[in-house]
């Protein structure tokens, strides 16, 4: 690790689970706690009331209700409405620093409160002139000011929720077209005025209310909502039972657990800290108390939780921006990554099972599991609400509400169950959970929208695009090599929504004008954006396993390494076979998942050291070799050959099945040979 603690942030409650105090090392991970306020009562009750406005905004304008005195608002007096109303919410729910009160709130941030509804108020009550006179090149001397002071905020909020490291990236970007003109050719762009750039950020529909808010405003509220509400209802406890029902009991029976409970949470969650916690603290100690390894125990749950925010039906934010980039149906979206994340979790599954194989870990004992019948009689309605969520999305193809029937759902089926029933207290805990996701999640999606204004305005990103072309040639693999780097990166500075949306406007023009496949190509540049969450020096989600498993962050992270090895190959299979994202025949979907499944079983063969059906691989420098042929013949097998090597694939196939056959066969000749 480097000279510096690596810092992750989470929740007060998520800290006390770990055991730390904020701003205290835990293992080798530094944690800075993203503390929320204990609202008084008054202020509980303004911002529950703000949050419910918000909430009724929403649906009004996705169901065309009226509410609002017959009004229907235009896009961009929308998003001022609700960006305004859940960016104050963050001058409400978090403080400036850790340590400041987490009750009162103090009179500087009611000030923040106030100047955050008047200067988005500002913007809503002339969003009219905004449009029919040009603002967002021609703004009057007012509302450049009011930009200003919006930009300032926005960028405050971006600090208490996304964190100082982003806050600064953020800052020095949005600013960038005010040096445009003085940066080297391939990163020099139209110069703007101060004034000018800050109006356009907060003015323009390309900039902080762009494209991020529109995803936010139109499709993301209602599965953050929906993620809430199942939470507090009882669906993590439930994802939870029935991973140990399921799996429990199977050889490495607690790593299966964490992998099938941390992929289900995950998906919901969105946020890979958040669910390396609030999983972890089960099933780390269940894995090592059965005999793996803290640091293995600590790896599985880091690149499990990592997953969960590649697997649909949600996938977290950044496929709902990915959405709208593409301007195609979420459900397409998810429907296309369901493969390459079950392949993901595949490689996992088969890693584990090998492991525990080799060292003889057994499962976990049978009175120690909740029962399959009783948890899905308690839990089955879970189900019914995720099948109309999926019903919805994809059959009536409203993903705007499928989130909104499905929560109501499970709140008519939450009144039936007396342990989860709401009482008063409870919707009250509900509404300030919703409220402070959302006034989070705003407050980045306002943060990060400053990138594609930065790049837009100046049009560094058709330049930058245009100069990849030139440096990668013809060669669509070089410019896939580039951008896994950069994505890599980026990915360690910022979330992953923002590392996409910075990678979307830079990266993916150049790729698709390669010739690969557009949602391919964004799906790539996701996935290798959360690669930083396993990959030492940065490794957010392995430092934060490490400290529920109490061992080495790094020895963590080299474990994520291996065990999440899929992630760093499987990117480059699915956009150079799009058949892996479900595009093409039924036939050649089918052989190129047989391929890719038979070949990531070859690599975890190798990786951990165990054969199906052969058992040991070996140790010492026999071991090595046996191991370095097998990984060898699982690429052979799963990549496309055609677009890498310019072979047949078949071809590819035919030498790694060879690679294997001689491996078996040497196994089979000294298989006690070390």
């Amino acid at each position: 690790m480097p000279n510096a603690v690596e810092t992750a942030r989470v929740t007060a409650p998520q800290a006390e689970r770990l055991g730390v105090l904020p701003g205290v090392a835990a293992g080798d991970m530094m944690v800075e706690v993203l503390d929320y306020r204990q609202l008084r009562p008054l202020p509980m009750a303004l911002f529950g009331a703000l949050t419910l406005a918000g909430l009724a905004l929403v649906l009004n304008q996705l169901l065309n209700l009226q509410l609002f005195v017959g009004i229907v608002f235009i896009d961009n007096r929308y998003l001022f409405l609700v960006g305004g109303i859940f960016l104050s919410l963050v001058y409400l729910a978090y403080p400036a620093h850790i340590g400041a009160s987490r009750q009162s709130v103090v009179w500087y941030d009611a000030v923040l409160f106030a100047l955050t509804l008047a200067a988005t108020g500002y913007f809503t009550w002339n969003a009219d002139r905004i449009l029919s006179q040009g603002w967002e090149y021609a703004a009057p001397a007012p509302a450049v000011a009011v930009s200003f002071v919006a930009w300032a905020l926005i960028l405050e909020g971006l600090r208490r929720t996304g964190g100082t490291a982003i806050t600064v990236i953020v800052f020095v970007i949005s600013l960038y077209p005010v040096y445009a003109g003085y940066m080297p050719g391939p990163i020099a762009g139209l110069p703007q005025t101060f004034g000018d750039t800050i109006a356009y950020h907060l003015i323009s529909a390309e900039s902080s209310f762009g494209i991020p808010m529109r995803a936010f405003g139109e499709i993301v509220v209602g599965f953050i909502v929906f993620g809430v509400v199942l939470n507090y209802t009882g669906g993590g406890k439930f994802f939870n039972d029935l991973a140990f029902a399921l799996v429990g009991q199977w050889r490495g029976g607690a790593a299966q657990v964490g992998v099938i409970s941390s992929g289900l949470q995950g998906s919901i969650s969105g946020s890979v800290i958040s669910n390396v916690i609030s999983s972890g603290v089960v099933t780390i100690p269940a894995m090592k108390r059965t005999g793996f390894s803290a640091a293995y125990a600590g790896g599985v749950e880091a690149v499990a939780s990592t997953g969960g925010v590649l697997m649909p039906p949600v996938m977290g934010s950044t496929a709902f921006v990915m959405a709208s980039f593409l301007g195609i149906p979420y459900g397409e979206i998810a429907l296309a990554a369901a493969v390459p994340a079950l392949l993901f979790y595949f490689g996992l599954v088969i890693q584990i099972d090998a492991y525990s194989a080799r060292r003889g870990l057994a499962g976990l004992p049978r009175d120690e599991l909740p029962s399959l019948g009783s948890t899905m009689r308690e839990g089955w309605v879970f189900i019914a609400v995720f099948v109309l969520l999926i019903y919805v999305m994809l059959n009536e193809s409203q993903e705007a509400l499928a989130p909104f029937y499905a929560t109501a759902l499970l709140l008519v089926i939450n009144q039936t169950q007396p342990r989860w029933r709401f009482d008063r207290a409870k919707v009250v805990e509900v509404i300030a959970a919703n409220g402070r996701a959302l006034a989070e999640l705003v407050a980045i999606l306002l943060g990060i929208g400053f990138i594609i204004g930065a790049f837009s305005v100046t049009g560094l990103a058709g330049t930058l695009a245009n100069d990849l072309i030139y440096i990668a040639g013809d060669r669509p693999l070089v410019l896939l090599v580039m951008g896994a780097i950069t994505s890599f990166i980026f990915g360690m500075g910022m979330t992953v929504t923002a590392c996409y949306i910075f990678l979307a406007i830079v990266l993916a023009p150049p790729l698709v004008k390669a010739g690969l496949d557009p949602l391919a190509v964004h799906l790539f540049i996701m996935y290798w954006g959360m690669v930083s969450f396993i990959t030492p020096p940065v490794a957010l989600g392995a430092f934060a396993a490490a400290s529920l498993a109490r061992c080495s962050a790094f020895a963590v992270g080299w474990e994520a390494v291996r065990l999440g090895s899929v992630i760093y190959f499987l990117p480059f299979f699915f956009v150079l076979n799009p058949a892996l994202i479900l595009k093409g025949t039924w036939p050649d979907i089918a052989l190129a998942i047989g391929e890719a499944a038979a070949g990531i079983v070859l690599i975890a063969a190798g990786l951990q050291g165990w054969l199906i059906g052969m058992g040991d691989v070996g140790t010492g420098l026999v071991g090595l070799a046996r191991r370095a042929l097998l990984i060898a013949a699982g690429f052979a097998v799963a990549m496309p050959t055609s677009q890498i090597l310019g072979l047949a694939d078949w071809q590819g196939v035919a030498f790694g099945l060879a690679v294997l056959a001689a491996t078996i066969g040497w196994m089979r000749a000294a298989p006690g040979q070390a």
